[in-house]
Formats: structure tokens, sequence, C-alpha cells
């Protein structure tokens, strides 16, 4: 005959169920291998295609002319996706990085004139010595945010080439555009906590903060700061904490940002030169324990931003629809997010709704029955939408609409 567990024994074993449940809840959940069938408001029925669900922590994607992808994977590798089969092999002349955390590989553009001169440009985080070593002897090495520029020559990479080094490490996510000014435009994100925090609002500081260049990484001569003593001369915006994302309004020809914030604070910026946009300082954010980031949300001396997140979405990747393959579509944002606060398996496509002068209308979550964290979005040349999820395996997924659309 068996004892009865003693009553103290009970609260333990419920707290090692509830480690157990939290630990099988924050498990990435594989992918069906055919279409995923789904509704959503305005276009009723619509399908999920995975590509592949091979990829390890995929985080951008870029469309070749031929309508080939190349995907990177944030430890270091670049993916070619040819006729819309994943090539086994990873691309050959992709930089040596240091992946930790949020950092290692991260986006990759074409230049506007990739036709005539197949420009190829990569943000990572470039392994350098600290000078320091670690207690086992070894040498202390960070990460510093570079911009490299290569060749594309149907197969590989060639000739890739540091064009512009921050000096700045402990950084994190690194996105690019280039503006329709013909510049281009990198964030170089700050660390996310700690006291570190501060260096956003350092004009001596890349961290923080989205920088403008030329094609090939020198610094404009019309930059806001450029002549400021003090401050760096690449910088034109900053008081950023985490960008995740960097895209051209179609319509307004804006940089428009997304910034993911603690637990709570997430933003999507439209980008000014030479404006501060407040982060620590200000914030509509939580930190991850629960208090507020600010005493105040806002001051007249820093930009709001367009839309923001409280609870957090931890947003990441977005693109704006100009597509004709889903009409009631077009003109809304399209934002990926890790997970919606705090809670694993809760990350989302997220949909933005504006009226006619870009003001918020209305937000729809999708594709939450996935369970994944999702790293980016992308229209592609085929007017469909390409999503990637942050995971190890992660995926390409690809939306294609299902019969008929309806509008709202």
């Amino acid at each position: 005959m068996t004892r009865p567990l003693a009553p103290r024994v009970w609260p333990r074993i419920a707290a090692i169920v509830t480690v157990l449940q939290t630990a099988a809840a924050a498990m990435p959940r594989a992918q069906p291998d055919g279409p995923i069938a789904l509704q959503s408001g305005e276009v009723r029925d619509f399908r999920v295609v995975v590509l592949s669900k091979t990829l390890d922590q995929p985080w951008s994607l870029a469309f070749l002319p031929n309508g080939d992808m190349l995907v990177t994977e944030r430890p270091g590798r670049i993916r070619l996706f040819h006729n819309g089969v994943l090539d086994p092999a990873p691309v050959d002349g992709a930089p040596k990085v240091r992946a930790s955390g949020l950092q290692g590989l991260m986006d990759i553009v074409l230049h506007p004139r990739f036709a005539d001169n197949h420009f190829v440009y990569i943000s990572y985080h470039k392994p350098v010595p600290t000078g320091r070593t670690l207690g086992n002897g070894q040498p202390e090495i960070a990460g510093e945010s570079i911009l490299a520029r290569g060749v594309w020559d149907g197969k590989a990479i060639t000739n890739l080439t540091d064009i512009f080094s921050t000096g700045a490490t402990g950084t994190e996510s690194s996105r690019m555009a280039f503006g329709r000014d013909g510049m281009l435009y990198m964030t170089v994100s700050a660390p996310g906590t700690g006291p570190a925090i501060v260096r956003s609002q350092d004009p001596s500081d890349y961290a923080g903060k989205v920088i403008r260049l030329r094609d090939d990484g020198t610094i404009p001569s019309d930059n806001p700061f450029v002549r400021r003593a003090g401050f760096k001369p690449a910088i034109y915006t900053l008081g950023h904490r985490n960008g995740h994302s960097l895209v051209v309004n179609p319509e307004t020809g804006d940089l428009w940002m997304t910034e993911q914030g603690p637990n709570g604070g997430d933003e999507i910026n439209v980008l000014k030169a030479g404006k501060d946009y407040g982060w620590p300082t200000v914030s509509y954010g939580r930190d991850y324990q629960g208090p507020p980031i600010s005493a105040v949300p806002w001051r007249a001396d820093f930009e709001q931003p367009l839309v923001y997140w409280v609870p957090a979405i931890a947003i990441t990747g977005m693109t704006i629809y100009t597509g004709d393959r889903f009409p009631p579509w077009k003109r809304n944002a399209f934002v990926g997010g890790l997970r919606e606060g705090e809670e694993p398996r809760s990350g989302q496509l997220q949909r933005v709704v504006f009226n006619e002068k870009w003001e918020e209308v209305r937000r729809e979550p999708l594709l939450r029955e996935l369970h994944q964290r999702i790293r980016d979005v992308r229209q592609g040349p085929d007017g469909l939408l390409y999503v990637l999820t942050g995971e190890n395996p992660g995926a390409l997924l690809r939306l294609e609409p299902v019969g008929v659309t309806t509008t709202r």
C-alpha cells in the first residue's frame, strides 16, 4: 500500500508542473508540409504555403531580378532560393560574424541600380577583440556593427568589403534601406536593457541611431550633424532603442522604422532628419517587470511615434503592401511580432490599416495559429507576401489568396 504524499510536497510538485508547462509552451511548433488555410477580416480566405522549414534563425530576405531570393541566417549564412527551392549549400562569400543574442548576420539589400552594378549590401556584427580576457584566459570578443558591400555573380557574393565601421560594439539588430534620395540608411540598435541604454542619447556613439551614407559608405556633406561638434557625422536620427525594420513608404517617400520596446512601447516611427525619438528619456512602454520606462510618455522636444503597442508584440520586420493580389490590403502596413505581452508562442503578423492621411484606423493580428515568432515580412515581385519565422528551424512562408476577396 502506497503512502500519501506529505502536504508540503504538493506545492513543489505544482511548481515543477508549472515549469514543465511553461517550457513546453515555449517550444517551437513544427510547420506542416502542406498549405495552411486561414481566414482574416477583409480577405476572407487565404493560405500559407511553406517554402522551407529548415532555416536557422532567418533574418532578412531580398528578391533578385529573376525571382530568386537571398535569405540571411543570423548565425552567419546566406541561402539561395532558386525557382522557389532552397539550395542545400550556403552561398559563398558571407562575412565572418559574431553570432550571439541579437548579433550576427543581419540585413541584405540590393542597390537600386542592381541590374547595372550587381551590388549587394550586408549589415553584420564583426568579431573584434576588446583587449580584455575572460576567466578561462581566452580573449574577450565583441561584435561591431558593420556595413559591407559585395557583388552578386549569380552564384556567390564576391569582393565583399567593409565600407563603413560604426566602431560601436554591444549593439543589436540592424536593418537597411535605400531612400528616394539614393542614400543608404541603416539602423544601429542600442542595448535594450541595463545602464547602457543611455547610449541612445549620446551623440558621440552610433548606438541607438539611424545613420545615412552614400552607396560607397562615405558620409554625405548634407547630413544633419556632419559639422556639429560632439556628434558622429553619419547620424541621421537618434534616440532609438532597437530598430528591426526600415522601409520607404511607397506613397509619401518617407522612411518608416519599427522600433522594439521592452514589455510595451513598440513603435512605428516616421524618420525626419536630425530628430530625436526619445528613448530612453520618454516611452509609452513598460519594463519587463512592469514599471513604466519613463515618468511621462512624451515631451514636445521629442518625436512622437506614428503607431505604438502596449503590451508589446516584440515588433520586427515591416512592409507596406502595394500589390494587386490582395486588393483590400493595399496601403496596409504588415509588421512581424515575436510574442505579445511576454506570452510564449504568441508570435504574429499584424496588419495595420491607415486612412488617406496615414493615421491609424485599426489592426488585425494574423498567423497566430502558427505559434511562430515572425522575424520579417516582404512583398514579392509577384504581389504576394513572404514571411520569415525567427526560429531554429525557421521557415520561409508565402501568403496566397484563395477564392474571392471582400471589402469592409
